[in-house]
């Protein structure tokens, strides 16, 4: 009898305040029209001032454990990927445990960006079918928020504050071909094997760190002493540097090529999918990668016009998404795609 691991539940969560497009021209140079053309989103949430990566994880995995109707106690191990975790050291799994009050089982935090998702799934998968553990909580959470170069938070929700000077505006208007695209929130999964032929298929993953600066954090590392300085923050160095063209051309060439060599690895066509998962980074990424495919609309599905690119909680996300409208459906075939800063990209089949 074949062993699989299973998706039994999900559930996502997003920061609690909504911001359109047009909120953020009250910061800087920027409209609806700019950003839709460029990425497809229309809008995003942002967390509340004190609220965590952690914070939204534990929402998200209560909904989770909820929907697999499991005792919470059933999870004997943690996988959560995320690469804005509350502090530099520990990881925010240790945290998730104790809150969610497990005892003391196994927490994995691990730190592929974009692909963090896909990559949790193969080593839950493994850890399942090897016997390492029983009820696997999978989390992708993140809070780009920290990333933000402006201080005019008020202002921005609309709830007094003043608006931001000819010179905050122009340092907003610096980063905003980044800050535009991101939001914040967390998605869930919880997984356990069964002997059957459901469940998860096969992965195919891949790295490459040879152009690695084409999306990182140039400072607050251990390359240098000490890992932030004043002078990083006052240049804008904690914030993300994107050679945009770079990630665009990656993505477009490299998701569809690993659908194509997993699928056809694991004796399918594309035509058998019946959905493809991909990450939300941008619209237009996904529209080439489908258009690559030849699938047609209505096996592909994308949702970040309103929740923008939330890294490694974008899957769960559209997962938990899919799972509750009906879009998946028990025997489909699924498959899930991303490429992320690392560069890290892959994918992975699901038979739900």
């Amino acid at each position: 009898m074949t062993t699989r691991t299973q998706i039994l539940g999900t559930g996502f969560v997003t920061g609690e305040k909504l911001v359109k497009n047009a909120d953020l021209a009250k910061l800087m140079d920027t409209s609806d029209e700019w950003i839709r053309e460029r990425s497809g989103i229309e809008q995003r949430y942002y967390v509340k001032a004190g609220t965590g990566t952690t914070d939204l994880a534990l929402q998200a995995a209560e909904k989770a454990i909820a929907d697999a109707k499991i005792d919470k106690h059933e999870i004997d191990y943690i996988v959560f990927a995320t690469m804005t975790p509350d502090h530099y050291f520990p990881g925010c799994g240790g945290i998730l445990q104790s809150r969610l009050g497990l005892g003391n089982v196994p927490a994995l935090d691990i730190r592929q960006q974009c692909t963090g998702f896909i990559y949790g799934l193969q080593v839950s998968d493994a850890l399942l079918r090897s016997g390492g553990a029983k009820t696997i909580l999978l989390i992708g959470a993140e809070v780009h928020t920290g990333f933000m170069p402006w201080t005019q938070w008020d202002h921005l929700f609309g709830e007094g504050g003043e608006a931001p000077s000819d010179a905050e505006r122009a340092w907003n208007s610096k980063f905003r071909d980044r800050t535009v695209l991101f939001g914040d929130a967390a998605g869930a999964a919880i997984l356990r094997a069964h002997d059957g032929e459901r469940g998860l298929l096969g992965f195919e993953l891949h790295s490459d760190g040879s152009t690695f600066k084409d999306l990182y954090v140039p400072a607050v590392g251990f390359a240098q002493r000490p890992y932030v300085t004043p002078k990083d923050y006052a240049e804008g160095r904690h914030i993300p540097e994107m050679n945009g063209r770079s990630v665009f051309k990656q993505a477009v060439t490299r998701m569809p090529e690993v659908v194509k060599s997993l699928t056809a690895r694991l004796g399918h066509k594309i035509e058998d999918l019946d959905l493809l998962i991909a990450h939300q980074a941008n619209l237009r990424i996904n529209e080439a990668v489908q258009k690559h495919l030849g699938l047609p609309d209505t096996k592909v599905f994308n949702n970040i016009q309103r929740y923008g690119n939330t890294t490694a909680a974008t899957i769960p996300i559209a997962l938990d998404e899919c799972r509750k409208s009906g879009r998946v459906k028990e025997g489909d075939l699924v498959c899930f795609v991303g490429l992320g800063a690392g560069f890290h990209w892959g994918a992975a089949l699901l038979r739900a």
